[in-house]
């Protein structure tokens, strides 16, 4: 037989019964609903994090003045004086795998403009903060060195600085005063928003560190240091080697704590990442037990259906069909109902999440991956819960099925 008329007496077969057809699509169409559904939510979840991740910065090694307990709280981060800039030259001429080091100066201060007044967070850096953070600008242009050598009075504002301070009139090249000094605004940083822990991204006024040493907190020590691996790869050996060098460094004996902490804010990402990619299998492997109900149904009706259809089998076998010619009709007939499934199933799939985006305010992600995946299934069922009453009729004896009422 050809394959137009495989199909057609596939389609005949099926409306003979529809009742009984649509019932079994539906069963399909119901478990290809909610795998598509249930995967586009982890995949919100997912793609979130990747963007925690990328957002964090290249390679990103973090050293932080002041040791941290065994519970994780952060002790003498504020004053602690080990920490200098004679470190970050060190680990940039001593750590093959660090490529670039950024000292930071950090703390809370008062921003002024006109009328309006708003406390935010200050960060004393050098240029290569953009690339070490992987930040960008919107407007204007960063500090250069030379900046940095003359500590100069100027400053890059986070995107809630200037929606507050400025509303719609545009920063760059106005005057703001920190605390009492008066301070150029030389460009404003691209939007980030919220990260995982609900802190604003974006309310920080960025400006030299020598300006922040030598003119608001008058100290000469850091509270950080950024640094930037070679490789992903490379992060942990960097990481055992800064703690060598700056343990040496800080003449720290072996019972001594270290008076610093060095940390890789990648690997909780990572971590959250690899949680959230095993609930996603975990949840869609549960979506597919429906799947499985469905194929089941299937397998139930093609039993059915070659009981009733004992004498018809009995009567293409005596006329010169082959096992084969059977078998592949009662197969053709079992995927197009898992097809059907499928098709429908696709299109519960992306109603059903936008309904949870919609009514839930819950983030869901359709990628044609999904909808290949949910084909691929369905059409899968169906070839395997149909094949063995495919194989059962192909096997029938023509003389039985002749006698059979």
């Amino acid at each position: 037989m050809s394959f137009k008329t495989v199909i057609r007496e596939a389609f005949i077969t099926l409306t003979r019964h529809w009742i009984r057809s649509v019932l079994t699509i539906l069963g399909i169409s119901v478990g290809v609903g909610a795998f598509i559904c249930v995967v586009a939510i982890g995949n919100a979840g997912t793609s979130s994090i990747e963007d925690q991740l990328q957002s964090l910065g290249d390679n990103f090694v973090w050293i932080e003045a002041g040791s941290r307990t065994h519970n994780g709280m952060r002790l003498g981060s504020r004053g602690t004086r080990s920490l200098v800039l004679a470190d970050a030259y060190a680990i940039l001429e001593q750590v093959p795998t660090i490529k670039l080091a950024v000292p930071n100066v950090d703390g809370q201060i008062q921003v002024v403009y006109g009328g309006e007044n708003w406390a935010t967070s200050y960060r004393g850096v050098t240029p290569e903060f953009l690339q070490v953070r992987r930040w960008t600008l919107a407007h204007g242009s960063f500090f250069t060195s030379a900046d940095v050598d003359n500590a100069a009075m100027v400053c890059v504002l986070g995107h809630s600085v200037v929606e507050n301070l400025f509303g719609d009139e545009d920063p760059i090249g106005k005057t703001i005063r920190l605390q009492s000094l008066p301070c150029t605004v030389v460009g404003v940083m691209q939007t980030k928003g919220f990260s995982a822990t609900g802190r604003d991204q974006d309310d920080f006024v960025v400006m030299p560190y020598t300006t922040v040493q030598k003119r608001i907190t008058g100290t000469f020590w850091l509270d950080d240091i950024f640094c930037s691996a070679v490789s992903r790869e490379a992060m942990p050996g960097a990481t055992r080697q800064i703690t060598s060098l700056l343990r040496e460094r800080h003449h720290l004996n072996a019972a001594e704590d270290d008076d610093f902490n060095v940390r890789r804010p990648e690997d909780v990402i990572q971590a959250q990442l690899a949680t959230s990619r095993i609930m996603t299998v975990l949840m869609a492997s549960v979506a597919s037990l429906s799947l499985l109900v469905g194929g089941i149904g299937i397998m139930n009706i093609m039993l059915v259906s070659v009981t009733q259809r004992t004498r018809e089998i009995g009567v293409r076998l005596a006329v010169g069909a082959t096992e084969w010619d059977v078998q592949i009709q009662f197969l053709s007939e079992a995927i197009a109902l898992s097809l059907l499934g499928g098709i429908l199933g696709i299109l519960f799939g992306i109603i059903s999440s936008v309904g949870v985006e919609r009514l839930f305010q819950f983030p869901t992600l359709l990628t044609p991956g999904i909808f290949l995946i949910g084909a691929v299934f369905s059409a899968g069922v169906g070839i395997l819960f149909g094949y063995y009453p495919a194989r059962k009729a192909s096997q029938l004896d023509p003389i039985q099925g002749l006698r059979y009422e």
